[in-house]
This record gives C-alpha cells, structure tokens and sequence, in this order.
C-alpha cells in the first residue's frame, strides 16, 4: 500500500519556467501507521481513509476475492533491527486479527498468512512458526525480499523448508522470467507481479525465440514475421506493424503488446507446470 500510494503521489515536475515556479513536490499520501490500522489520504479527492486489518477484510470479501491478503506493513530494506521487529510483531498481530474477522464467515474464500522478517534468518523463522500454527489456507512470502535476485534466492532456500508444506504457499510481487525459473526450484507454487503489463506499457515484448525486444527498434521496421511463430505470444500481427504503432504513437501498441506479454507469461508458467510433472525441475 506505501509504494502504491507513493507512485500516486509522485507528480512529474513540469519542463516550462511558469509550470516550474509554482511546482510544489507532493508529500507521501500514507499519513500515520499505528496499531489500529494505516491512515492516509485518497489521491482522488484528498480525503482522509482510515484502512483497518477487518476493514481490508470485509473489502476484499465484497469484491469476491478468492485468496484474501490481510493488512501488513512494508518496510523499506534499509532498518534497523528493532524497527524491523517491531514492524513483523505489529503485522503479526494484524494478520491474527485479519484471520478472526474472516473466519466469521469464510463464504469460500481463501486467506494466506504473509511471512514477513525482511532478510533477517531468525526473524522469519519466528513469523513462519508463529504463522504456520494458525489456521490459514495458505502462506505469502512477502516483507523486504532482499536487495537483489541473490540475495532473494538465499532466503528462499532457507525460508521455503519452514513454511507448512501441506498447504499452497505464493511469492508476493515477484514473477519476473528469470526469478520464476529460480523459485520454482526452491518450492514456490505461485506468484503475482506488474512485471508483464509493466513492460508492455512501456514498450517491451516478451518472447519465446527473441527474447525481450523493443518493437520500436528501427530493425522490425521490415519485419514481416510474427513476433513469436509458435504461439508464445500473439500471431495475428507482425513485428512491422507494430513497430509503426510504436513509432506512430498509437495507444493500441501498448495494448497489443501488453496483451502479448500475457499470452507469453500464461504459456511460459504451463511450460514450468509440464517441466515439474516431467520431474524435469
């Protein structure tokens, strides 16, 4: 919710001198953190909410969500050990709380419990443990992941032989190609990211057999072949056109190329399902 708030917050500053001098940076939308819940103000008209471990609940009931996140904090990778213990103790009563309100009525929906203790080994055994005695459906792996893809594959093979074995397990805003290829080794059943559609939006297609590509580049100018043959990606347009879509600043060329990238993550993930019951990973 922090990083969120803050992308709507952020205003690009204005390239004119009359823009510029009366440009006023906006301040963070997340107000105040406290035991009851996140505060903070709608980017929408300036109004202040107030979003409590039940109130995340009931609204992710009312939206028929099918694997319900409790509330949890976020911290930054750089913290101190007290803050961060503090901030894992302060989730976990969060999530304890988030559990009862949806165990009133569970209306076939499911809740994960959201392992947190940044990179420190002792604290997510500690939530892991405390999280796995209570009746959750399933468990995140969520919190600071580590500063690089390194540093996140060392704490899953540590992390992935505490959590409950029994029960489906998902790795929370991470599911880039290469991150996916490595988790899956270590046990990680599921993920979600804006990786796919991020790239898309900003011009980079997925692809089996050319890898990430930029349909802008002037070499697809005369590219008459379908940017992935063997359906992969979408098959009813050329790399020519959409490099004029590119170029031609047609918002169609986000949405096509979005849409690729999601047609590649699907049949990439069936790929890696296969691999796994061929005992090939």
């Amino acid at each position: 919710v922090f990083d969120e708030l803050n992308m709507k917050s952020r205003k690009q500053k204005p390239q004119d001198d009359v823009a510029k001098a009366s440009y006023k940076p906006t301040k963070s939308l997340l107000l105040k953190l406290s035991e009851s819940g996140a505060q903070f103000r709608s980017y929408r008209d300036g109004s202040v909410v107030n979003l409590t471990p039940e109130s995340s609940v009931q609204a992710q009931k009312a939206l028929g969500a099918d694997i319900i996140i409790p509330l949890d904090e976020l911290p930054p990778y750089h913290i101190t050990p007290e803050r961060l213990k503090k901030s894992v103790f302060m989730t976990h009563r969060w999530e304890a709380r988030s559990l009862r309100e949806h165990l009133k009525d569970r209306k076939g929906q499911a809740m994960y419990a959201v392992v947190h203790g940044g990179v420190d080994r002792g604290l997510r055994r500690m939530s892991a443990e405390y999280l796995g005695s209570l009746p959750f459906d399933g468990f995140a792996i969520g919190g600071s992941l580590g500063k690089d893809r390194g540093e996140l594959m060392d704490l899953l093979e540590f992390l992935m032989p505490l959590v409950p074995r029994e029960k489906p397990n998902h790795l929370l805003g991470i599911a880039d190609v290469e991150s996916i290829e490595q988790a899956v080794r270590f046990g990680v059943d599921t993920f979600d990211s804006c990786f796919p559609t991020r790239m898309g939006r900003h011009g980079t297609m997925l692809t089996k057999h050319r890898g990430k590509v930029s349909p802008k580049s002037g070499r697809f100018k005369t590219c008459y072949e379908s940017p992935d043959p063997e359906g992969w990606g979408m098959q009813d347009h050329t790399m020519a056109y959409l490099h004029h879509l590119v170029k031609a600043h047609e918002p169609q060329a986000a949405s096509l190329i979005t849409l690729s990238n999601i047609m590649y993550m699907n049949r990439f993930m069936q790929d890696i399902r296969e691999k796994i019951l061929n005992d090939e990973i």
